[in-house]
């Protein structure tokens, strides 16, 4: 089931809200039983085949976990630990990576081994990555989950459930412990409510208009043509606010669900276009999965404490590793080790002016250029990450330095439109305040990095509140969000 869909919208979201807190009244323990069985209901609304193996994992890491945490000595914890990742990791692997394997041996060997055809679940990233946490965190003993219910309710809570944001046991489980989770509050609704449809505006009314363009210039790459400069920009710069606006959409609205719910996720997007430089930008783009590479892969490989040459190279590893984590392919692991690289050289252009005493970005010149060469190298990633092969790729890169020339090559299209397009959602993503900032009175999400929000805003802002001027505002955005799903469409990262 989809959160931009009538059925969602109408039927599944109010129902289950409803008997959520009305049975909360009664019981604090059923209500999450509830809440449980609805998002398991969502899940397998989509395709019931694989709501068995979402079942499965959860048991198993649930009856790992509870082994880790009575067990009192280290070294059977970690074994265990070592058990349950490797569940996790065989589980994904299988179905995210058998077929790319196969592939690349016969590629590599001149082998003709079948290619299995396996169809990969939905959100299986996500509630792999969430379990993968919970038994690290369980082992070092920073969380624990001795109630099947409520930890079958931790990873399928449906507003995280199919595209994150990845979750801590310890960020969410204790607010449904809090009575106040299980009474309706007005003010709650109001936040939750108007979340939800700022993100459904994002997604249906900005982000689906890029989509036909989108796929024109990426559709002929693949087929082997090399757009012009101007076609080739435009498609990059389309995917690059396609992707922004449907990524975004889909936070604010899980993050809008969750908070009518009386519960805060986890902030997982926060105005990455925005970012002086790559360091900047990991810290503000799926924020959530930055700090998971963070924490339980780039920190274990030994982080920055064995010298920058083995600083870098983890780095690499890692982001190589996020890119595949994305998808099965080798446009995607290029994607992830482009990023290593860039996040290389930033750490080295840092290291070099802090020893030359040089502030790069103390004057609004430098700190735009910045952002602008920062945007830029974000734009010639998403290329890569977006098209199908790296030969598609380098046909919209070999367009975009000018190879085919400035002449159109392409079949003719609403141009004029896109541009509109892409000078309003840029002038957006650039200028305007972002969800976060606007409904900041309310404190809607749990901040990852605290110093991001204390962006000030400009002095003509105003901040959303509980007045009859801003519900007529939410009641319009809203409106707008619901006559605009004429067609129905999936959010981008729904397949990773």
């Amino acid at each position: 089931m989809l959160f931009n869909s009538y059925a969602f919208i109408f039927l599944f979201m109010p129902v289950t809200a409803a008997l959520y807190f009305w049975i909360g009244r009664r019981s604090h323990d059923l209500a999450a039983l509830w809440l449980a069985l609805a998002s398991l209901f969502f899940y397998g609304y989509w395709n019931p085949v694989y709501l068995p193996l979402l079942l499965i994992s959860v048991a198993i890491n649930f009856g790992v976990g509870r082994l880790i945490a009575a067990s009192a000595a280290p070294r059977s914890r970690r074994g265990l630990l070592v058990a349950g990742l490797a569940f996790n990791l065989i589980l994904l692997g299988y179905y995210k990576y058998v077929g790319f394997l196969v592939e690349a041996a016969n590629a590599a060997l001149g082998t003709g081994f079948p290619v299995p055809e396996i169809y990969l679940p939905l959100g299986i990233s996500f509630f792999t990555f969430t379990q993968i946490a919970f038994l690290v965190d369980v082992c070092q003993r920073k969380a624990s989950e001795y109630r099947a219910v409520h930890y079958l309710l931790f990873v399928t809570f449906f507003p995280h459930l199919i595209a994150g944001p990845i979750l801590h046991h310890k960020e969410i489980m204790p607010q449904f412990a809090r009575a106040r989770t299980y009474r309706l509050s007005a003010s709650n609704l109001a936040v939750g409510l108007s979340i939800f449809f700022i993100g459904l505006a994002k997604k249906a009314v900005i982000a689906d208009g890029f989509s036909p363009f989108v796929a024109h210039v990426f559709d002929a790459a693949r087929q082997g043509t090399t757009p012009g400069l101007i076609e080739a920009w435009s498609g990059a710069l389309a995917y690059t606010l396609q992707l922004y606006f449907d990524f975004s959409g889909y936070s604010d609205m899980a993050i809008g669900l969750a908070r009518l719910l009386g519960i805060k996720m986890p902030l997982n997007f926060l105005s990455p276009y925005k970012a002086a430089d790559i360091i900047d930008f990991w810290r503000r783009w799926h924020m959530t999965l930055s700090r998971f590479l963070r924490d339980y892969l780039y920190i274990p490989l030994g982080g920055n404490r064995r010298g920058k040459a083995r600083r870098y190279l983890n780095l690499m590893i890692t982001m190589a590793l996020g890119g595949l984590w994305h998808g099965a392919g080798w446009s995607f692991a290029a994607w992830g080790t482009l990023h290593g690289l860039y996040l290389v050289a930033n750490h080295a252009w840092r290291a070099a002016t802090g020893w030359l005493g040089i502030r790069p970005r103390s004057t609004l010149w430098t700190r735009s250029v910045a952002r602008l060469l920062t945007f830029l190298a974000v734009v010639v990633g998403w290329v890569v990450f977006r098209a199908d092969t790296l030969t598609s790729a380098s046909h919209v890169l070999a367009g975009m330095g000018g190879a085919a020339g400035t002449a159109p090559r392409l079949a003719s299209t609403h141009w004029n439109e896109l541009y509109l397009r892409l000078g309003a959602g840029l002038l957006i993503v650039w200028f305007a305040p972002n969800t976060q900032q606007i409904m900041a009175r309310y404190a809607p999400s749990l901040p990852i990095d605290r110093a991001l929000l204390k962006a000030r805003l400009p002095g003509f802002v105003l901040h959303w509140r509980l007045s009859v001027a801003w519900a007529y505002a939410s009641a319009a955005v809203a409106c707008i969000g619901i006559l605009w799903l004429g067609h129905i469409t999936e959010f981008l990262y729904f397949r990773f």
